[in-house]
């Protein structure tokens, strides 16, 4: 008699998925498409990853932990210190070669730019299906456009245009926030676009059985991400100057990127050297120690589609303080976990910081622990489930977006 087929629902996906920023990248997308593959692997799925090369060289296949990445040949820019590009005339016959040698059952793209962009059409002409997934506003490119203001507009408007008839051929379109969704269906004119945290492994930053952080010895504020300028860093150094010198707050800043020698030398100007730390680039360890001796995490950038790194900060029981843009406002109940403050404002950020900093012991514990019980909602497993749903067709939808 022979074996019953296995059931569809249970079967192991061949999923590839398409990344044009993945590690040693660091940014919030790149993060994603590592978890999100190492997530997949881990429940038994085949997982590949399209990703550009970090360095100039032929295309090539590592296999890691997480996945198999195909590295695509790419080029540098001279804006930016790691963003790399690839030309469609030298990748879209690998990409072709890749479907035919990987054969996935699904297809996943990060954004609707070159990559993501090839492999969707690949896979659109061999009627595999497409879940999309938006990290980007067309304006976190403006700090690497050396072009005028009124140009950039005009790029976003193509941008944006571009991102609506690309994503548009996909079976799902999804985004980390309702925010973000709202955007892409009033500028890029998805009909359909679904709200899905990128989620995190909650469990990840908080204290361990019998773990008892030894805390800062000065009240130390927390900023962890990709030192660009639309993090507006610059804010929030400005903004510790003008705390209360008997708070004597201090700065942690962790992370790497463009703009950190013009923040030094900020740091240096207001006579801020040594209440600022810079940490650089920390391995996952030594983030989670400076999440846990924390006593406020602060995200002063105004581009933030979700912002990962807030969401880690919460997990570990962190009040936290956001500019109030973008998507940052959905993660602050006001006076609860919390305070957001008006966008490049650094009078505005002092105050909210000292209110947090200035407000006795269990009242920061309070808050901090009203962060924890927010973040529970934004837990990996939850949206690994969903994405794994959609994979397999369960999205309760009827056709294209």
């Amino acid at each position: 008699m022979p074996a019953p087929e296995p059931d569809a629902t249970q079967k192991p996906l061949t999923i590839l998925i398409g990344a044009d920023t993945y590690p040693p990248h660091v940014n919030g997308a790149a993060q994603f498409g590592y978890r999100l593959a190492k997530g997949m692997t881990a429940r038994g799925h085949r997982v590949h990853v399209a990703a550009c090369r970090a360095e100039k060289g032929a295309s090539f296949a590592e296999t890691r932990s997480e996945a198999v990445v195909h590295r695509l040949r790419s080029h540098s820019v001279p804006t930016h210190e790691y963003f790399r590009i690839v030309f469609p005339w030298e990748v879209k016959k690998e990409i072709s070669a890749l479907f035919d040698q990987v054969q996935p059952d699904v297809v996943h793209i990060q954004s609707h730019y070159m990559i993501g962009e090839h492999v969707l059409y690949e896979a659109v002409k061999r009627g595999i299906r497409v879940v999309a997934t938006n990290h980007f506003m067309p304006e976190n490119l403006n700090p690497f456009l050396p072009f005028p203001q009124w140009f950039k507009d005009v790029i976003g408007r193509i941008s944006w245009k571009d991102m609506g008839k690309v994503m548009g051929k996909a079976d799902v379109v999804t985004t980390p926030t309702p925010l973000a969704a709202k955007a892409m269906r009033d500028h890029a004119f998805l009909r359909e676009v679904q709200p899905l945290s990128n989620g995190i492994d909650v469990a990840a930053y908080e204290p361990r059985p019998g773990e008892d952080p030894a805390p800062n010895p000065y009240p130390t504020v927390l900023f962890v991400g990709r030192l660009a300028e639309e993090k507006h860093v610059d804010v929030l150094i400005k903004a510790l100057a003008q705390t209360p010198v008997e708070l004597d707050v201090h700065l942690e800043i962790a992370g790497g990127g463009e703009v950190r020698p013009a923040l030094e030398a900020l740091v240096d100007r207001l006579g801020l050297r040594s209440r600022v730390r810079f940490l650089g680039l920390v391995s996952d360890e030594e983030l989670r120690a400076t999440y846990l001796r924390a006593d406020l995490f602060c995200m002063p950038g105004t581009a933030e589609l979700q912002s990962l790194v807030t969401l880690e900060a919460m997990s570990a029981s962190t009040p936290v303080v956001l500019a109030d843009a973008m998507a940052l406002p959905h993660l602050v109940v006001e006076g609860e976990n919390g305070y957001l403050f008006s966008p490049n404002d650094p009078e505005d950020l002092a105050e909210k910081i000292t209110a947090v900093l200035g407000a006795p012991a269990d009242e920061r514990r309070r808050m901090g622990a009203a962060s924890h019980a927010m973040v529970q909602k934004h837990g990996i497993k939850a949206t690994l489930d969903t994405f794994e749903a959609l994979y397999r067709g369960v999205d309760g939808t009827a056709g294209r977006v």
